[in-house]
């Protein structure tokens, strides 16, 4: 242990003592505090300065994650108990329920059933009174479970459309047996229903129920399948949506938080009342004009949520407000059920403020917007957004069920079950996009390079933690590592690169992202976040999405983003912000303001000019862009970190980088940099190619840059002069509202276009010509007839005005002429 190392310890208040020092400090009831002489937070571990009892007191659960359901078995890590002794599960400090211990001593906590997303803290008591060992696991959206943990409905359209005209027969389930552990296992029915204990549906006062309804059937083979002929439910008809339920036969009915494996949500058409089946099309209708009624005591949602981008592009390259809708992704096969025709699907990743409302946007295999006003499959805003809104719990906040009833369950009355889809888009109508506004990127990449949001390129090589983005009015914080870059011969270039990005948002949790062994780890308050089980987490004010070990994306509730890649062992870090940050920005990524002369300009207000601007100069500029010890970010979890980061200054002072690479002649590697550097960003490839002497280095370097450039290129505002109507008894060609695009217009057989034939879209937001109607030939006339009667008032009504305007403008001069004549006298 070097002197630095306890130093820093010393000053952190952590002191690394003997374990027979130590056993009287006790995590129990202190996780996440550092301690007299040991610690009880997850960096401790690292560190190797825990308490003796961290593991067994601050536990860790495998798995760790479930539905929001419940009913998965979490066993805790390194915690080892009697066979026959006790354990009691406190979730959220207020949900109690059994826990269990295995024949090994392994002890094991049943996930509950919450309304809820997120990581969800829970202690356990052994002696059912003292609740001091606590972990956390995370509460998943129930479509985003691995579907190996689930039980699957077979040939999914049966079960949707059963009942409906052609469709019966049996329905047929599947699971896997072995997460059962039990021979015998029941089949059980469960609903799901909002309801208000008042007469006043719009008062707020709504809760959420999933409730026990009935068995499928009792103490069968545990198969891993069943399948049966369904009737009309004569007592449970009204409940219309819900999930099927495998449990142990040894559980009582309807047992709560039991361990079990749960169907997804769907809309129970198969167990309807007869009535549904006698006619489907009938009772949906009814249904549906029903929810019609309802919507319209209902509050306006629409006016709050934010316009789609107008492209397929957009959409994609716009990762800090929008997400891939699960249930269309072009990356999982565009399977859009609900949106024929799309082939890609986004939601907006926050719920509106007021309603907790979601934004949905659809695209063609042209990358042009759906609208509902052209097609089925055309974008639908949502009452209830999909993935819920904190703080969750309650409707229409409750993720995927308050949407089901909201907006899925009436797209089955209205346009599924029966031909009155119109009454479904009148309440659902596409958003258009003239008021969508793409975000911003900044980009720091390479060794390490910077592309301002205003796109001012330079190289900045410091050592140390710096403010990559730092906006005290909009309360963002984006700070960025960099270390020295380390050749193959094991000796330390004259260059640095990316190495870590940590960042905050107002009180929101702080995420990390970090280079460990060529992939990216997450850290959430300085715990290792992991993602073997689910992709998406909810965190306190902040979203991570992390698909690849090579990619990140952390998303704040402002719409603010940060992509984090790496490749060939770099790092390259984005940051996408919305307009509302404009003029907000200061670091190493400039000021947002589209001018970028003054992107370079210092914590003390000096701007730097980028146009004379040495190498020298840039590198004192960012220098002066180092974090303090008070408001950094960072964890400090190693040896290293402590002895390079965490107790020198936050800028190694010593440090000098390569401002110029004289490029010789005989250099072996030019010519084939030559070769691979070459268009936009060759400038930069080549810098590192010469600075790492890796060829690797540089390519990664210019795929980057090309990367970024591809982004802007697709957040590129784009004019739309918005949706266009199809003259009634007429044809509209063209579905395309974008500067440039051309609509034209026929009439069917029997009438004649009056109006344009063609319309344009111009670059300021407005078509040419005139809306075109179509009206039968025998109304030509009539038509003609009363417009040319219509020009007659009007053309005289202009004669009249102007006659009025003669007689006032002459009254005024005869008494103007009085005026001076008695003057005169």
């Amino acid at each position: 242990m070097t002197a630095t190392l306890r130093g820093a310890i010393f000053l952190c208040g952590i002191f690394l003592v003997s374990l027979s020092k130590t056993a009287g400090q006790t995590c129990r009831g202190q996780c996440g505090h550092i301690l007299e002489e040991c610690s009880c937070r997850t960096t401790c571990v690292s560190l190797l300065n825990c308490c003796a009892d961290y593991n067994q007191s601050c536990f860790q659960v495998v798995p760790h994650s479930s539905s929001m359901l419940g009913g998965r078995a979490l066993r805790i890590s390194s915690l080892v108990l009697h066979p026959g002794g006790s354990l009691l599960c406190r979730f959220k400090g207020e949900i109690e329920r059994e826990g269990f211990i295995d024949a090994e001593g392994h002890a094991y906590c049943i996930s509950p059933l919450l309304y809820e997303t997120g990581w969800i803290p829970f202690a356990v008591s052994t002696n059912g009174k003292t609740f001091d060992r606590s972990g956390e696991y995370l509460s998943v959206h129930p479509s985003k479970v691995d579907p190996a943990f689930e039980v699957t409905l077979v040939n999914a359209t049966q079960w949707q459309y059963y009942g409906t005209p052609n469709m019966a027969g049996r329905l047929k389930m599947t699971w896997n047996s072995s997460l059962i552990g039990a021979e015998k296992v029941n089949v059980e029915l469960w609903g799901y229903r909002e309801f208000s204990s008042s007469a006043e549906v719009a008062n707020g006062s709504l809760q959420a129920e999933l409730r026990y309804l009935y068995s499928l059937s009792r103490n069968i083979s545990n198969t891993g399948a069943f399948s049966f002929i369904p009737v009309p439910s004569q007592d449970y008809s009204d409940w219309e949506l819900g999930n099927i339920r495998i449990t142990a036969s040894s559980k009582p009915d309807g047992a709560r938080d039991v361990q079990g494996l749960w169907s997804g949500g769907h809309v129970l058409a198969w167990h309807l009342e007869q009535a549904f089946r006698d006619d489907s099309a009938a009772w949906a209708k009814s249904k549906c004009l029903q929810w019609d009624v309802l919507e319209k005591k209902l509050p306006n949602f629409l006016d709050e949520l934010i316009d789609c981008p107008c492209t397929l592009a957009q959409a994609r390259a716009d990762t800090g407000r929008f997400h891939a809708d699960y249930s269309c992704d072009i990356e999982r096969g565009s399977v859009c059920t609900y949106h024929p025709g799309s082939i890609h699907c986004v939601r907006a990743i926050q719920a509106s403020p007021t309603h907790g409302s979601g934004q949905q946007c659809c695209y063609d295999s042209t990358g042009a917007l759906m609208l509902t006003g052209d097609s089925v499959g055309g974008s639908t805003p949502d009452r209830a957004h999909d993935w819920g809104a904190p703080p969750y719990r309650e409707p229409p906040r409750v993720p995927g069920y308050s949407h089901w009833l909201y907006d899925v369950m009436s797209f089955y009355y209205c346009c599924l079950w029966s031909d009155r889809c119109h009454i479904y888009f009148n309440r659902r109508p596409s958003s258009r996009c003239q008021n969508y506004e793409p975000p911003r990127a900044g980009v720091v990449l390479g060794d390490p390079h910077f592309v301002t949001f205003d796109g001012l390129s330079y190289t900045f090589n410091g050592k140390g933690e710096f403010y990559l983005v730092s906006s005290p009015d909009r309360e963002l914080s984006v700070q960025a590592r960099t270390e020295q870059v380390k050749l193959k011969n094991g000796t330390l270039a004259r260059a640095t690169w990316l190495s870590s990005v940590a960042m905050k948002e107002k009180a929101s949790d702080v995420v990390e992202v970090r280079l460990s062994e060529g992939q990216l780890q997450v850290l959430r308050n300085q715990k290792v976040l992991p993602f073997s089980e689910q992709r998406w987490m909810d965190l306190h004010g902040v979203f991570v999405f992390a698909p690849s070990p090579q990619d990140v994306t952390v998303i704040f509730l402002s719409g603010a983003g940060v992509e984090v890649h790496v490749r060939e062992g770099t790092m390259a870090a984005t940051v996408l912000l919305p307009t509302e940050f404009t003029n907000h920005t200061q670091g190493l990524l400039g000021l947002m303001n589209s001018n970028p002369s003054d992107d370079l300009v210092t914590q003390a207000g000096e701007v730097i000019s980028s146009a004379d601007a040495t190498s020298e100069q840039i590198f004192t500029f960012g220098a002066g862009w180092n974090i303090s010890k008070k408001s950094s970010l960072f964890t400090y979890d190693s040896e290293y970190l402590l002895d390079n980061y965490y107790f020198p200054p936050s800028r190694d002072p010593v440090f000098i980088p390569a401002f110029s690479l004289p490029e010789g002649p005989d250099d072996p590697l030019v010519a084939d940099m030559l070769r691979v550097c070459f268009g936009e960003g060759a400038k930069f490839c080549e810098y590192d190619t010469l600075t790492t002497r890796s060829l690797t280095m540089g390519n990664a370097t210019l795929r980057a840059y090309q990367n970024h450039r591809a982004q802007t290129a697709a957040l590129e505002p784009v004019v739309s002069c918005g949706w266009l109507p199809t003259p009634r008894n007429g044809k509209k060609n063209g579905t395309h509202y974008l500067e440039g695009n051309t609509l034209s217009f026929t009439c069917s057989q029997g009438y004649v276009l009056y109006g344009s034939t063609e319309r344009t879209c111009l670059k300021d937001g407005t078509w040419t010509g005139e809306q075109p109607y179509c009206i039968t030939d025998d109304n030509v006339g009539f038509v003609l007839g009363a417009i040319g009667s219509l020009s007659a008032l009007v053309t005289m009504g202009v004669m009249v005005h102007l006659h009025n305007r003669k007689q006032d403008r002459e009254k005024k001069e005869k008494l103007d002429q009085m005026v001076t004549q008695e003057q005169t006298c």
